[in-house]
């Protein structure tokens, strides 16, 4: 029995086969080209047909794992159509003479580099976002080759990667890098699996198809595991099955205590992306729409309308069903800009979510 440590991102156990990612990653030849405007209007052609193509790959998500964790290919269109990307692309096929991949490439990887060296974590754990893009050309061939469920083991994990596999087959996720900010993190949440990343598993043949053990609790691979060691990690499996089967058997019945009496279970939302969850779950309404979210989410005060359609989508979508909206609560560690809020020694006492409403009627107003 061999052991591997990381850091756990999402809590569980899960019991397989090993199936290390291939990936299939050809190496962006540098060639030269005599017509520089004819290789600049192919890269135009690629753009469009590389936006579809992640349309097609977002709606996919959406319907496998939800809007929150597909909004990664919304992002990867508008780096696909940024400006600062395009201009360099450009100016690397003019001044160079070169194929439009090699520009490409080249300029993802000058944007990778950029968000590395960011203090962020946030922001760095993005630069593999930004090399995704690139991966979206010819790599068919790679995935899975396992045809039962296994534990997912990789480098890193793009998000173009995941969204194409096949989710019934997979137990866990294990990487070798990544964060817990990234997308194959954030997509173990959303599928309720056991993931660890900053794991020293080495993504060779020993171990490719080897029996294992991810704990998610302890952050550790048990690969070949002693009978002793798979023994009690089944029955923490066990465990862990028969709560998520009691609570999927809740589903549709009424929240009542033994003694008759009738409790609501609502759930709170901070915006439209979060309703997935809460009709998949089987709340009972809303118990608390934070309506801050969307001055938080906005760079100017959003207007009635727009508020409108929101509050429209969450009713419409619950059906009947209680939506209780909580006035915007901005102010203490909630700070829009254009509020223009003054500094305070304690904000929480200060001057914050109501308080705010009465002094700005014209904002509560439009709100109300």
């Amino acid at each position: 029995m061999v052991v591997y440590e990381g850091k756990a991102v999402f809590e569980g156990v899960a019991i397989g086969k090993l199936s290390v990612y291939k990936k299939n990653e050809e190496t962006v030849k540098r060639e030269k080209v005599d017509d520089v405007d004819a290789e600049i209007a192919r890269y135009a052609e690629a753009r469009e047909a590389a936006v579809e193509q992640l349309q097609a790959l977002y709606e996919k998500a959406v319907k496998e794992v939800g809007e929150a964790s597909a909004e990664i290919f919304e992002a990867h269109q508008m780096m696909v159509e940024d400006e600062d990307f395009i201009e360099a692309a450009e100016s690397i096929i003019q001044s160079q003479s070169v194929n439009a991949e090699y520009a490409v490439a080249e300029t993802g990887d000058n944007f990778k580099k950029m968000f590395e060296e960011m203090e962020d974590e946030y922001f760095r754990g993005r630069a593999a976002d930004i090399k995704d893009i690139r991966i979206l050309q010819g790599n068919g061939n790679a995935g899975i080759e396992s045809d039962e469920p296994s534990i997912i083991v990789a480098d890193d994990l793009a998000p173009s990667e995941t969204v194409q596999m096949d989710k019934d087959k997979i137990l866990s996720f294990v990487t070798v890098h990544g964060s817990a900010n990234s997308h194959t993190s954030i997509l173990a949440k959303t599928m309720n699996i056991p993931a660890i990343i900053g794991c020293s598993i080495p993504l060779t043949d020993e171990v490719d198809g080897k029996q294992a053990i991810v704990d998610g609790f302890e952050g550790k691979v048990y690969v070949d595991p002693e009978p002793e060691v798979l023994e009690a990690k089944k029955k923490i499996l066990a465990a862990e099955l028969e709560k998520k089967e009691l609570l999927e058997q809740l589903k549709g019945k009424e929240n009542v205590t033994l003694d008759g009496q009738k409790i609501n279970l609502y759930a709170n939302i901070g915006n439209t992306k979060d309703l997935g969850l809460v009709l998949k779950n089987d709340a009972g309404g809303i118990g608390l729409f934070r309506s801050e979210f969307i001055y938080l989410g906005s760079e100017d005060y959003p207007t009635e309308d727009e508020q409108f359609a929101i509050y429209k989508q969450v009713a419409e979508t619950l059906a009947g069903k209680k939506v209780i909206i909580r006035t915007l609560d901005i102010g203490a560690d909630k700070q829009a800009d254009y509020f223009k809020l003054p500094a305070e020694e304690n904000p929480a006492l200060g001057l914050r979510a109501i308080r705010i409403c009465l002094t700005r009627p014209e904002i509560f107003k439009t709100q109300l």
